[in-house]
């Protein structure tokens, strides 16, 4: 049985992400207390499912089994033949307090005279242990719902078996680091093509900032040296069977530097990787993808 435990902070998704693995023909349960975990899947078994796909919302709410006994409960489950991974959304403070402000929705933890920024301080401290567990941890801050169901289609496609997932992510440091990310590359040392006007309003996708990254010394250096990294970095993961692999490329806006070599990157590791994935973060915040 492939087991996904889905946990992380309200706000950030998590519907989304069952629902996304419902798509993909996973049995889903949400808001299942931790407590109830072992013995939910002893009933599977029981119901002689043991072959399913199976997800379940971890509910933050239930404090009658501390959060922090779940890697553990996950070790057993592991060790009796279940192929459990868990999975955490996580989203920054002022992106959630933002989202439970336009929906008007109350957070779950929030108690009569608690204010909406206490609630959500103290599930993420509930919820440390989970999310420092995670297989998979992924930054919904600079997403929307359609791109969040891209994200668990290409990262936990059923079909892909034991397969390592990689994921190539390019970001803005001025818009925040991505949460996500397993490693963090800083590119800003290299030539901006933002100080040429013409290429300004282009992003590292179009032809003419290719052209001026290709011609410089520097970026194809980094390049070479990246490459190496991830390379290795990859069968490291692949040899100690680690299901998820994020790395992280940032410039000063996320525009064009960061895209370029997430881009050419890609193209070079995908025969090492060949379900290699690529996610441009502030080129979807800006509206440019």
């Amino acid at each position: 049985m492939r087991l996904i435990l889905v946990s992380g902070l309200s706000g950030a998704g998590k519907s989304v992400v069952l629902n996304a693995l419902e798509d993909l023909g996973y049995r889903c349960v949400d808001n299942l207390p931790a407590s109830m975990l072992e013995s939910f899947v002893a009933h599977i078994f029981r119901e002689g499912a043991s072959g399913q796909t199976v997800a379940v919302g971890i509910d933050a709410r239930d404090t009658s089994v501390g959060l922090e006994g779940i890697p553990t409960t996950i070790e057993q489950l592991r060790r009796s033949g279940v192929r459990c991974e868990l999975l955490a959304v996580i989203a920054s403070d002022a992106e959630l307090l933002r989202r439970f402000g336009e929906t008007k929705r109350r957070h779950p933890l929030s108690r009569e005279g608690a204010n909406l920024q206490d609630a959500v301080t103290r599930e993420r401290a509930l919820l440390d242990p989970v999310i420092q567990a995670a297989d998979l941890v992924v930054d919904t801050t600079h997403m929307g719902v359609h791109e969040l169901r891209d994200v668990i289609v290409q990262r936990i496609d059923q079909r892909r078996g034991m397969e390592l997932s990689v994921t190539l992510v390019s970001f803005g440091f001025k818009h925040g680091v991505p949460g996500d990310c397993d490693f963090v590359f800083d590119v800003r040392m290299l030539p901006n093509p933002y100080w040429t006007i013409a290429l300004r309003p282009l992003t590292g996708r179009d032809s003419a900032v290719i052209a001026y990254l290709d011609e410089q010394p520097a970026v194809g250096a980094m390049l070479d040296e990246l490459q190496q990294f991830i390379a290795r970095r990859i069968d490291e993961h692949g040899a100690a069977r680690r299901r998820y692999l994020t790395v992280g490329i940032g410039c000063t806006g996320g525009q064009h530097r960061s895209v370029y070599l997430v881009d050419r990157l890609a193209e070079r590791l995908r025969g090492k990787s060949p379900t290699l994935a690529i996610r441009h973060s502030a080129l979807t915040l800006l509206g440019t993808t």
